[in-house]
């Protein structure tokens, strides 16, 4: 059944010359003093953003985009959400801010209703000022607990830009800040589309990826190795869900060595999969999820760690040596308490799942079949990658690992014009609108990436 689920309004107010101008000169200012993360900063012209509603946002010019990126996967309810917004009024009326040590209403509903969706014995929460420092603390929760320092991280998987974090991470991004000296070992993941261990089905890629992941393990230590790290659905390094038993079987060896299963949730988690949180898919409960983005949309930074029992009672009459001026934010959390029960009453989870089985899935796989460019789609719920190849045979990338091409900045320009602002990274093209996005909408988002992909056609040997 088709849900309209979409709560704002769209704006009927044409974008004002005064807008306009006001977008141009914020944009002479951000040149002129701001730095930007992961750009170099002469050639950077990025793009102004004057309003947003919905699934859309209006550019410099006043030009409208449908947000096919949902900015950095995390607007999952939509810009603007009057429910959000309306709390965040209403908190910052009441109390702004308050010190960690104080207990805050905000704080406290939104650990309950996080605890209400984590898997049985996940009951406490460590809140964060987003995935990173949430990864971090995760790691050091661990540490703590097995008295063991060693951590094990896939290759293709980002785990965010702290020091920590990003040598934790398993793609190019890691390079330039990687000095070998955080304790952390990485291994190849299951990634039946271009397999490390030539396997041809999913069955030969997990029971070969998990005996990589117990070599590994042996060869490391077991009694060094502190903890495991890995994002359930991989986002930004391309969105490939583990293979059937894949999960079960990383759960498996962890509880064998001790190991403490840290599940990176921050993209995948708070329904974007189409679930609440990606492991309910595979029915897997890890000793700790870490969470951002999606927990409130990103309206106001937050975070967190979610505690299974034992690594709390760790902590019961031994100090945890970490903190943050801004762990648990009245208004970050007012955020969260807003957005998780916008989900819920607005059927926001449900919908995405539809939209997955019912509308991106399908129409991708007849995209795929019209253009030899797209080497593979896959993804559940709105979640999803287009890989674009030059060869469907060799499956060499339209860009390199690691880097961008004149193909895919000409595909992302052909995007654009058609009015889709797109998430693209490497050789992919990730399908992530919000998760009430209407229906026609996502529609019309596919029909633009069907027709710019002739640009990526043209690439083709």
């Amino acid at each position: 059944m088709t849900t309209t689920v979409e709560s704002t309004t769209r704006s009927e107010a044409a974008i004002t010359e005064a807008e306009i101008d006001a977008g141009r000169r914020a944009h002479e200012l951000d040149r002129a003093h701001v730095f930007h993360s992961w750009q170099a900063q002469g050639p950077f012209s990025p793009m102004t953003v004057l309003r947003a509603e919905g699934s859309r946002v209006w550019d410099g010019e006043g030009r409208e985009l449908l947000d096919f990126s949902s900015q950095l996967v995390n607007t999952n309810i939509g810009h603007q959400h009057p429910a959000v917004v309306a709390a965040i009024q209403e908190q910052a009326g009441k109390l702004c801010t308050i010190a960690p040590q104080h207990v805050n209403d905000a704080r406290s509903e939104a650990a309950r209703l996080i605890t209400e969706l984590t898997p049985d014995g996940l009951d406490h929460v460590f809140f964060t000022n987003g995935g990173a420092d949430a990864n971090e603390h995760a790691i050091r929760m661990a540490r703590l607990h097995t008295g063991r320092h060693k951590v094990l991280s896939a290759y293709r998987s980002y785990h965010g830009g702290t020091q920590l974090a990003v040598n934790v991470t398993g793609d190019p991004r890691r390079f330039p800040n990687d000095y070998s000296a955080e304790g952390v070992v990485h291994f190849m993941p299951a990634y039946p589309y271009r397999s490390y261990f030539g396997s041809e089905t999913e069955e030969q890629e997990t029971e070969r990826a998990l005996r990589h992941l117990e070599d590994m393990i042996l060869l490391e230590g077991p009694d060094r190795i502190a903890a495991l790290v890995l994002e359930t659905v991989p986002g930004t390094a391309g969105i490939y869900a583990p293979p059937p038993g894949y999960l079960a079987g990383v759960r498996e060896l962890t509880r064998k060595h001790g190991i403490v299963y840290i599940a990176d949730e921050v993209m995948a988690g708070f329904g974007r999969t189409g679930a609440w949180f990606a492991v309910d898919h595979w029915d897997v409960a890890p000793d700790l999820i870490t969470f951002a983005k999606g927990v409130n949309s990103g309206y106001v930074p937050l975070g967190g760690v979610a505690i299974s029992r034992p690594i709390y009672e760790t902590f019961v009459d031994r100090t945890y040596p970490g903190g943050l001026t801004y762990s648990g934010h009245p208004l970050a959390c007012a955020a969260a308490v807003a957005t998780i029960t916008a989900m819920r009453e607005e059927g926001m989870v449900e919908n995405a799942a539809r939209l997955g089985t019912d509308v991106i899935g399908p129409r991708l796989r007849e995209i795929a079949e019209r253009h030899p460019s797209v080497g593979d789609v896959r993804g559940l719920g709105c979640f999803w990658a287009v890989e674009l190849v030059k060869d469907r045979t060799t499956r060499e990338p339209l860009a390199p690992y690691g880097g961008s091409s004149k193909a895919m900045a000409e595909l992302m320009k052909a995007l654009l014009a058609g009015g889709v602002l797109a998430f693209a990274n490497f050789n992919r093209i990730h399908v992530v609108p919000p998760l009430n996005t209407p229906d026609e909408d996502v529609i019309r988002g596919l029909e633009v990436l069907d027709e710019a992909l002739a640009v990526a056609d043209a690439h083709v040997a």
